[in-house]
């Protein structure tokens, strides 16, 4: 497999730490839930609670958009529900990647039918190279104009989230 380093195991933990502290400071005294999103996020949303010096409730959900594509289904479906009753509460939602938007836009109405007081959403990476629908990331690891990435959760069909870095231009060549 032919990869190229885009982002450093040390790039994402320091990048990881900023982020922790600006959701710190703009969450204070309010208590906050974060709900990644399965199963790319769970590797920064883990790297992120550690850096976030408040009291946190963590939930996950699971949608399926992709199947073992590189490319969205353009079908979204919510395959785990967080547990969490959210009503009221200040939800964070942490995502891996946005790439067209879709299912940000899908599950920032999913959160308002469910009552959260406030939806606010952390990506790892901003990839706007196919954005179809205008999402607001209040929180971005990075910017990325386009490729394929795989590392740090990122995955290629369930293969290559365990790589420490975040790498693009992946083949099997």
């Amino acid at each position: 497999m032919n990869k190229e380093i885009l982002f450093s195991a040390p790039e994402i933990a320091h990048r990881v730490r900023e982020l922790g502290r600006e959701i710190t400071v703009d969450y204070s005294n309010r208590p906050l839930v974060l709900i990644g999103v399965l199963k790319g996020a769970f590797m920064f949303l883990a790297d992120l609670a550690r850096s976030i010096d408040l009291p946190l409730e963590i939930d996950f959900l699971r949608v399926a958009s992709y199947g073992d594509a590189t490319t969205t289904s353009g079908t979204i479906r919510l395959t785990k529900t967080p547990e969490i009753d959210l009503t009221g509460k200040e939800v964070l939602l942490v995502e891996d990647i946005v790439d067209t938007g879709s299912t940000l836009a899908w599950l920032r109405q999913y959160f308002k039918e469910h009552q959260a007081e406030s939806v606010k959403m952390c990506a790892l990476i901003d990839k706007y190279e196919r954005r179809e629908q205008e999402v607001v990331i209040d929180y971005a690891g990075f910017r990325v104009e386009k490729g394929f990435l795989v590392g740090y959760g990122l995955d290629h069909a369930e293969q290559f989230r365990n790589l420490p870095a975040i790498y693009q231009g992946v083949s099997n060549e």
